[in-house]
């Protein structure tokens, strides 16, 4: 679970801390171009950090400096707890005047109050770790690191109870989805439990789950069976040597129809990612989970019922995050854990309040169509 989130100098993102501790599922609401998606953007910077990607210049550029204020650093924080232990991060990043190359001033990992690693530019710094329950073979040692790459993914883990293996793996799982069903072919030639932002790599994705637990099938079956009742089974044969594609079966009376999974509707596909993101949590849980507008390519009766599902699968474990515009994925979350983003310009940051800390006298749909709403 995020604990907190801190970024500063980010695109609209100034002094912006998204309050979301101790909240298993919370809704990101307000008008375009405050920063909802932004949010998503930071949490996909830190996990491709996390997955290998140690360049600076592959994950942020100058433009993403708020109005261009590159004398200033960029800075991410992140404080996660994972099974009751506190793991916090902070990166900062700076363009001195004459680079055209961002570069890694700042970066710190620690676990349960104490620092496992702190860089300042080049040189970074790693302590001994303090579990109790492990017997480090790692003594103190300073080494020196490109100021161009993060450190996080290149530092060696002793085993996989090591805090750095931890944080990585769980900012790795992480699923941060902004789902383009034109894309989602479902042939896979491998499997993951990392899947895309796009989820163009579903079929990788569905084989990686059902690899590492086969009886995540059943949870699949019994959410896709609630919201298409003619859902019979999906199957993902061999294509090919090293190449899969999945299937879906229909019945209905004896009648029967199989369907390529690139054949289904926008909609449907989604059904089926919302599906594998309930079975995923119960799975290799609990996860964190970031979903820009899931209800796009639903309809109105669609909504409420998939919405419901991810909040309940999450309100015992794991954490959800949403963004949405839609009336109906609005008002299935309450004005506690409803966060409305808003500034008055684009000359201003934003600010983010909780709901219920907003006075709003008509119905709040109907204030957020007449821009009423405001912090």
């Amino acid at each position: 679970m995020i604990k907190r989130l801190y970024i500063n100098n980010f695109k609209c993102l100034e002094n912006f801390e998204l309050p979301i501790s101790n909240q298993p599922s919370s809704l990101l609401i307000g008008p375009n171009g405050v920063g909802k998606s932004s949010v998503g953007e930071v949490l996909s910077i830190l996990q491709k950090i996390a997955r290998g990607c140690n360049r600076v210049g592959q994950f942020a550029t100058p433009k993403d400096f708020a109005h261009n204020r590159s004398n200033l650093p960029m800075r991410f924080e992140i404080e996660v707890d994972i099974l009751g232990e506190s793991y916090k991060y902070n990166l900062a990043l700076e363009l001195p005047e004459g680079f055209k190359e961002m570069r890694v001033t700042e970066e710190m990992l620690s676990y349960q109050g104490v620092e496992v690693y702190a860089r300042n530019a080049a040189q970074v710094t790693m302590t001994r770790t303090k579990r109790p329950d492990i017997q480090s073979k790692r003594p103190d040692a300073r080494f020196l690191v490109d100021w161009h790459l993060v450190a996080l993914p290149i530092i060696q883990h002793d085993s996989e109870a090591d805090p750095v293996y931890i944080f990585r793996n769980w900012l790795t799982r992480m699923l941060i989805l902004a789902p383009l069903p034109t894309y989602i072919s479902g042939d896979s030639e491998s499997d993951t439990l990392s899947p895309r932002k796009d989820c163009s790599d579903f079929g990788a994705w569905f084989s990686g789950l059902l690899a590492h637990s086969p009886s995540a099938y059943t949870d699949i079956d019994s959410f896709v069976r609630r919201v298409m009742p003619d859902f019979e089974d999906i199957k993902n044969p061999h294509t090919g040597k090293e190449s899969r594609s999945l299937y879906v079966q229909f019945r209905q009376g004896q009648a029967s129809l199989s369907l390529e999974f690139k054949n289904l509707s926008d909609g449907e596909k989604c059904f089926f990612i919302c599906a594998t993101v309930l079975a995923s949590n119960k799975a290799y849980g609990p996860v964190f989970c970031f979903w820009d507008e899931p209800g796009t390519y639903l309809s109105l009766s669609e909504v409420d019922q998939f919405i419901m599902e991810l909040r309940r699968s999450f309100h015992s474990r794991g954490q959800l995050v949403i963004t949405s515009h839609h009336p109906e994925a609005i008002r299935r979350f309450s004005a506690e854990n409803t966060l409305f983003l808003h500034r008055q310009s684009r000359l201003e940051p934003t600010v983010v309040r909780p709901l219920d800390t907003l006075e709003i006298d008509d119905d709040l749909i109907e204030s957020l169509i007449l821009g009423d709403v405001v912090p």
